[in-house]
Formats: C-alpha cells, structure tokens, sequence
C-alpha cells in the first residue's frame, strides 16, 4: 500500500493507492514515452524526435550551408532549451551523429572540427562546430507551407512539427537504430539512388512485387563498405522486417614488405573500428589461437582513408590468415534488421515495401498539401492585386474619397461602397503608402495577376489528379537523386567472398614447385605455372612496362636457392621469403616482384648475376675469360660462401645450370667488348671444386668479356650485339644493333680468341652490350622499359643499324619444366 499526501490550505489529505497500479501505470508512462518520443524513429522521415528537433531548430537559425558554422553548444542550447526537455548530452550525441559520414549514408549535418571516429569519441560540443548540410535542407524544404503538422511543445510556448516534410527517403537511406522499452529497431542504410529508383518505380507501378523492388534496391549499403555474404537473409528483411546476414571487411592480399606478403584492410563492418580489431587480434596471437601474424599496424589517415595492414609470416599463408581472421576477429560481424518503426503513430515491423509505400503517401500528402497552401497564397494575392487595378483605374477619385473621410474608418466604408472592394482589398489600399499607389503599373498588375490565374489554375489541374501529383513526387525524387547521388560502397555477394580453409588444412604455405626469377633490374619474384612448363617470351619487338627476365631456376616454395653475385659469392636466401606472382606464362619480365637487395646485404661493387638451384650443377664465365664447372653446392651449410678464386679485377659475368646431360649438346659462348665471339663443346670443360680458379675459356687482349652463356645446339639461337664508344657517358649512346643467327659463327678452341661477332663503325671502338640465346630476343632500357631490336640481318660481322633507345640488358624466352 502506498500513501500520498496532499497539503493544502486547510490542512492534508491522505490517499491509499495501490502499489502495483502505481508501479503499472508509471511503467505504462514511462514506456509510452520512450518508445514514441525517444527510441523509434518515425517511418515517414525517419527521424527520433531529437533528430526531428534539432534539424528543424537548426532551419530557423538559418544555419544553411551557404551560411558560416556556429559553436555546436549554441544548437544544443537553443535545441535544449526551446523543443527538447533532455539533458544536453543526448541531443549532442545525436547531432554529432548526424554529422559523422561514417555512422550515416547521406550525413545531414556538416560539422567542422573533430566528430570523433569509429574507435574515438567527439570533441566537446564548445571545440565543435556546425551547420545544416544540403541533405537536410531538402528534409525541411516546405516546412512554412503548411505541409506538416506541428504540435506545443514541452511547455506549450512554442510549437514543433510531428514529422519533417522529407523529400529524401530518411528511414532507408540512414536507416536507424534504438532500444525501446519492449521493442527495438536496427534498419540498415542504403544506397540513395538505389532507394529512389525504386521508390519511382512503386510510384508508377503500386502493385510491384517485392523482387520487382530489389531489382532496384538489392541489399543495404553501409556508410563504411564492407562485403555482405549471403542474400538470404536480405530477402528475408524485405519481406518480413526481420532478417540476419553477415557483412566482413573488404581485404586484398598484397606485398607489404620486399620480403614479406601481407592484408591490407580497407573497409571494415558498420561499427567496427580498427582498434576493436587490432585488441582482438593482439589478444587471439598472445593465445596462441592465431598463428601466421607477425605485427598489424593501423596506418588510416584522412586522406587515404581505412587502410589496417596485417603483416604474415612468411612461412604462412595470407589467404589462410585473412580466412582466420575473418572467423576469429569482427573483420566478419552479424548484421541484424528489426525494421521496427513508427506509422501513425503505432510501432509497426514494416518490410521494404512498406517503409516504401508509407514515404510515398507521405510525400504525396505532403505535395498536396504544399499545393493547396500556394494556391491560397496565390489566390490571396489576386484578390489582391485585383482591388489596386480597380484603384489604380480611379485614383484620382481614391485620393479624393480618402481626403474627404473623417476617419480611417469612415474611409474604409466609403471605398468598399463606392468600388465594391473586400475589407481585405480595403484595408491594403488604405496601409499602403499614396506613393507607392501611384507608382504602381497597370501593365504590371495586369501581367502579375494573369501569372497568378495561371498558377492556380495549374494547381487546380495538379489537384484534381492523382496521376499529376505522383509524377511531380517522382520528378522530385530524381531531383534529389540527382544532387546527393552516389556510388555503392558495399559488395553484395551470394556466398562466401574468401577462400575456404578446412579444418585440417595447414595455414603454412605448402612446398611445391616454383621457378624464381631475377630481372635486369634487379627484381626477384617466384611463380608457379598453370601448366608444367613455365615460358616467358616477350617477342622481338614486344612492348612492355617491365623489364627483362636475364635467369631463372626451379625451386621448391619452402626451399633454398642460391643467388650468385659478380664476386664469385653464392649468397643463399629462403624461397618462402621471396614474393610470391601469377603464373606468367607467356608474359615476359616481372610485375611485383621485389628488389634483390632486401634479401641480401652486397658490396659496392658487387651485383647479382644469376639464381641457381642449390641441387644442380653450373657453370660460370668471368670478365678475363676464365669458365668453370661446379657439381651442386647444396651441402654447405652458411648463408654466404665462394665458387672461384677470382683474380684481382676479375669478376663473374655470367652462370647458368649446366649438368653431364645437357653437356653434350651445349656450347659454352663468350662475347668479348671488342666484338670477339667464341664458343666450343660445354663437355670440353671437367668440374673443378670450389676452391679452384677456373681453365682459360676466352682469349682476351686488351678488352673483356662481357658476356657469357649456355647455348642449346637443338634449339634455334641469336647472336645480339650493341656498339658504341667507350669515351660516351653510359646509358647515353643509342648504338648501332645487331641480330644474327648463331649458326654463321664457327666454334673455336677453347683458350682462342674466337672469331669477330661486330664490325665497328667510325668512331666506335667496344661492344656495349651483347647476348647469345634461343630466339627471340628481347631488349630493355635501363628503366626496364621495352626497346627495338632490329630484324636479324644474316650478316656475322656486319655493322649493325641505329637504334631508337639505348639498351641497357637483354634476354630471351626461358623454359623451365617443374617436377610433377
């Protein structure tokens, strides 16, 4: 039992009320109040009454976005203290919502300072500051003519409208969300043009199916992107108002490092910052219950925008990671739809078509309404204009009826019964100034009042017609569409968006066969093929943005291979480590691949030459002709050792894979810089440890060699040579090119001078560049930029022709069969 008590003038008055109907009707209260003035958003322009209060006192403050921003404190004061009987921390909150264009679709507040972000929260209201957005002014466009209702507010001084006019389908396109008592809604946002599109096409077509409408509107489209997985449960929102599906971050694989790959996360699921998902990663790591991360670093700014990189570990797999990720971190979160909103008044769980059809009649009456105020306007202003024409026609005999009236009166009297004028007509000839009277026009009046005729006989004609009324809704909708139009953010796709990982699967990257390639430039790069074979061959006269392939060597994924420098020094480096490309067949050069000094820390003057399998035995040539043969080096064991005892001024300019079997019909070629040529049987030359120096393979007297090389004698090879002047400045000569087949050039002993490969013009005196390989050949500047070749010209020592670029290296196509 509870007891009241009531002081009055004469004493008090004890009341007996029942604690459980005091208890039931203050719930009842308390209920009804924050589910129809607090938490649900009305359906028509699908805004909570706070939202409503402080777009419609921000319009009469006249904060437009032509105007300047003034102190957000001074919104929610005026807000706070005119409409919105709450305290100021809420009604801030919502403003700074509104202006977030992460939390909303289409913001309706512009905002300048700090509005917070995912992870952090706003500036106090005194630091921030604010104005209507564009949005909004289309959401109260209308509101002075009489197109809602308004209604007392808290303390019945002032009035505020029950629903904004909202020429913008609110309720979808920011969607919404509030926990009621009882009740909830959570509505996801969507795609402007989308909505409208289809919201002109119920307009045309009220009997529309629902998979009519998705057509147009195929899912939501949050603010902040995202990939939603599965459609399922979209449909099931549309058509019930209740549905769940699944959204995750959008993330690419890619290079993060020159030795190591990684995720690059752009866009994350609504509500989720990255250092929600950073914590949670940190988290999952320490427990040892993700593995394959080695550091995730959050490099998001304002002009690049979300961008969370994921370093992996080599020996992982970033597919497997990110498929990890997505189960064990909100990089995949559950999005749940209670459409749950206010119509007429009465919470109501709407589907698409519905949220749809009850902006439409909103809109239509709001149409209507708007017409029937202009048309009054229009009609009070004939009525008007039509007293100053008749006055206008006898103003003489109107001055003289006013001059001679006692009173104001008396005057308004007598011109009534003299003119048969209105009061109304009456009183505005009688307030208006005699000079202003007699500057009026009649040419002018009797222009402006056949305008106003015309105009409300048109809007009698748009009144009378529904048909009328639903095509201008519809024009103004494409109108709206057309100012605040933008692209989806969020990929729909049916299914699951990233590999699957079964349970068993390993995360580590598996050891399978790959070839790994070094380019002109200095770029190293794995790959495995489509088919067993991998080829690159650019052509003669291929043009590409990448540089020549100059060697390769088949290795395993989780293997070693060796890198061979011009020192003589084999430098071993892990494959795993190496970046990882497509399948490249048939495309020459490399694209994403890494520079060669990431993986190994050279000399000054010392520069890598070819890539050797550690398992296969190879042969090299050096700058004073020297050629040796080697077994495979796969039993030593650290990280850097030599392969020849190299003179001083010596240096290794060429090695490649060479055993017993291919021996037989392989020639060992070398090409000197003053345009000497020779080559002789590879069998010719028996392997030597590695400690020796080497045999004599090329006779060189004042010059070098400058290149060397295996030749398959089955396979069909070119000779190509570049001339120019030793005193010109490298990279500047263009040269003179040539290209000849190999079989014009006899072989010679071993320890000869060869025979001459290039005949020199005036004013040369040294080849270049020079190479010998399998057809065809392939030429790039220093850039890696593809260059000319001339067309071979069968001449052996010939002079060559001008070329276009200077060519800086040159290779062919190179054919790798892989283990099956």
């Amino acid at each position: 039992m509870a007891v009241k008590k009531n002081a009055g003038t004469g004493g008090s008055r004890i009341i007996d009320t029942n604690v459980a109907d005091e208890m039931r009707d203050s719930f009842l209260e308390y209920a009804y109040s924050v589910i129809y003035s607090r938490a649900l958003p009305d359906a028509r322009d699908g805004l909570k009454p706070v939202q409503r209060r402080i777009l419609f006192q921000m319009n009469q403050m006249g904060l437009r976005p032509d105007r300047g921003h003034v102190k957000s404190a001074r919104v929610v004061g005026e807000v706070m203290g005119r409409l919105h009987p709450h305290g100021d921390t809420a009604i801030y909150d919502a403003l700074v919502r509104m202006a977030q264009s992460f939390s909303l679709r289409l913001p309706l507040i512009d905002g300048h300072g700090n509005f917070g972000s995912l992870d952090d929260g706003p500036a106090a209201m005194r630091y921030t500051e604010a104005r209507l957005a564009q949005s909004a002014i289309d959401m109260t466009a209308g509101i002075d003519e009489n197109v809602v209702d308004f209604a007392p507010n808290y303390d019945g001084r002032e009035v505020e409208p029950l629903v904004l006019p909202a020429a913008i389908p609110n309720l979808l396109v920011n969607g919404a969300s509030g926990i009621a008592v009882g009740m909830a809604t959570n509505l996801a946002p969507h795609n402007l043009t989308e909505v409208i599109n289809a919201t002109r096409f119920l307009l045309d077509h009220p009997q529309a199916t629902l998979d009519e409408l998705m057509t147009f509107i195929p899912g939501p489209d949050f603010a902040t992107g995202g990939v939603i997985i599965g459609l399922d449960g979209i449909r099931d929102a549309y058509e019930t108002g209740r549905g769940t599906f699944k959204i995750r971050a959008r993330a690419k694989i890619d290079q993060i490092t020159p030795r190591k790959r990684g995720i690059v996360v752009t866009e994350l699921p609504a509500n989720i910052g990255p250092e929600r998902v950073i914590e949670r990663v940190k988290d999952l790591v320490v427990s040892k219950k993700l593995q394959g991360i080695s550091d995730i670093v959050d490099l998001t700014d304002g002009d690049s925008g979300l961008q969370l990189v994921i370093e992996c570990k080599s020996a992982f797999s970033p597919e497997a990671v990110l498929e990890q990720l997505y189960k064990l971190t909100p990089m995949e979160d559950s999005f749940n739809i209670n459409a749950v909103a206010l119509v007429e008044g009465q919470p109501v769980t709407m589907g698409l078509k519905q949220m749809i059809e009850v902006f439409i009649d909103h809109r239509i009456n709001v149409v209507t309404r708007r017409s029937r105020f202009r048309k009054e306007v229009a009609a009070s202003r004939l009525h008007l204009v039509d007293g100053l024409l008749i006055a206008i026609l006898d103003i003489d005999e109107v001055i003289q009826v006013i001059r001679n009236s006692d009173d104001t009166a008396a005057a308004r009297i007598r011109l009534m019964e003299i003119f048969d004028l209105s009061e109304i007509q009456t009183n505005y000839i009688l307030e208006m100034p005699l000079r202003r009277l007699t500057k009026f026009s009649r040419i002018e009046l009797d222009k402006e009042a056949d305008q106003l005729r015309t105009t409300i006989e048109e809007l009698d004609a748009l009144l009378a017609s529904e048909a009328r009324i639903r095509t201008l809704v519809s024009t103004e909708l494409a109108q709206v569409s057309s100012a605040h139009s933008s692209p989806r953010r969020t990929l729909l796709l049916e299914a699951t968006g990233a590999p699957q990982v079964a349970a068993n699967h390993s995360m580590e990257i598996a050891d399978e066969d790959c070839v790994v390639l070094l380019s002109s430039t200095g770029l190293i790069a794995r790959t495995t093929a489509i088919s067993t074979e991998v080829s690159l061959d650019g052509g003669a006269n291929s043009r590409s943005s990448h540089d020549v392939v100059v060697s390769a060597a088949r290795a395993t994924s989780r293997g070693e291979l060796g890198v061979l420098t011009s020192l003589g020094n084999v430098h071993r480096i892990s494959v795993v480590d190496i970046p990882a490309i497509p399948p490249t067949t048939g495309v020459p050069g490399l694209s994403g691949g890494a520079p060669i000094g990431a993986f190994l820390t050279l000399e000054k003057n010392e520069s890598p030459i070819s890539v050797l399998n550690l398992d296969s035995p190879f042969v090299l040539g050096t700058r004073n002709g020297l050629v040796k043969r080697l077994a495979s080096t796969h039993a030593i064991t650290r990280a850097t050792w030599d392969v020849i005892g190299l003179e001083e001024g010596d240096s290794v300019v060429g090695a490649v894979a060479l055993d017993d079997r291919n021996a037989q019909h392989c020639q060992l070629v070398f090409i000197s810089a003053a345009g000497q040529l020779l080559h002789f049987p590879a069998n010719s030359v028996r392997a030597q440890g590695r400690g020796a120096g080497g045999v004599a393979g090329m006779k060189v007297t004042d010059s070098h060699v400058i290149f060397f090389g295996v030749v398959d004698s089955k396979t069909a090879n070119v000779v190509v040579s570049v001339s120019g002047s030793s005193q010109a400045l490298p990279g500047t000569e263009l040269g003179h090119g040539k290209v000849s087949e190999f079989t014009q050039y006899p072989g010679k002993g071993r320890a000869t001078s060869g025979v001459r490969a290039h005949k020199f013009r005036s004013g040369e005196d040294t080849l270049l560049r020079a190479w010998c390989g399998p057809i065809p050949a392939r030429a790039a500047t220093s850039s890696g930029k593809a260059a000319n070749l001339p067309s071979p010209d069968g001449k052996r020592d010939g002079t060559g022709v001008q070329l276009t670029h200077p060519i800086d290296a040159i290779g062919g196509p190179i054919s790798i069969r892989l283990e099956s």
